[in-house]
C-alpha cells in the first residue's frame, strides 16, 4: 500500500496563503493520480483539486479555481496544494488520496492521510 502524510496546515487570516503538502511512501509514487479533499464541520467532503499520474493534467473545483493550484514532484514523492486568497469558507480539514491509475478523475480513491487542519478567520 502507499501511505499519505498532510501537512502545512495551519491558522491564518482571510487573504492569506497557506501550502500543504502530502507525501507518499511505501510504493511507485509516479503510478498514482492524486486529490485533495476538505470536509468541513457538519458538512460533506468535497474535492478540491485532482492532478494525474504524471502530473501534467489537473483539475480544480469551481470553489477553489483560480485560488488554488495543485502540483506534485514525483521526485519528492509529494503534492502540494497551494492556497492563495484563502476564504473563511476554505475552513476545513484537508486531506490527500491516492488511486492506482493514470487517470485524472478516478471514480475512488483508495488510500487516505490523516488530514490537516485549515483555519481561516475574518
Amino acid at each position: 500500500q502507499v501511505q499519505l502524510v498532510e501537512s502545512g496546515g495551519g491558522l491564518v487570516q482571510a487573504g492569506d496563503s497557506l501550502k500543504l503538502s502530502c507525501t507518499a511512501s511505501g510504493r511507485t509514487f509516479d503510478d498514482f493520480a492524486v486529490g485533495w479533499f476538505r470536509q468541513a464541520p457538519g458538512k460533506e467532503r468535497e474535492r478540491v483539486a485532482g492532478i494525474n499520474a504524471n502530473g501534467d493534467f489537473k483539475l480544480h473545483a469551481g470553489s477553489v479555481k483560480g485560488r488554488f493550484t495543485i502540483s506534485r514532484d514525483n521526485t519528492k514523492t509529494t503534492v502540494y496544494l497551494q492556497m492563495n486568497s484563502l476564504k473563511v469558507e476554505d475552513t476545513a480539514t484537508y486531506y490527500c488520496a491516492a488511486a492506482h491509475t493514470t487517470f485524472l478523475n478516478p471514480t475512488n480513491y483508495d488510500f487516505w492521510g490523516q488530514g490537516t487542519q485549515v483555519t481561516v478567520s475574518s
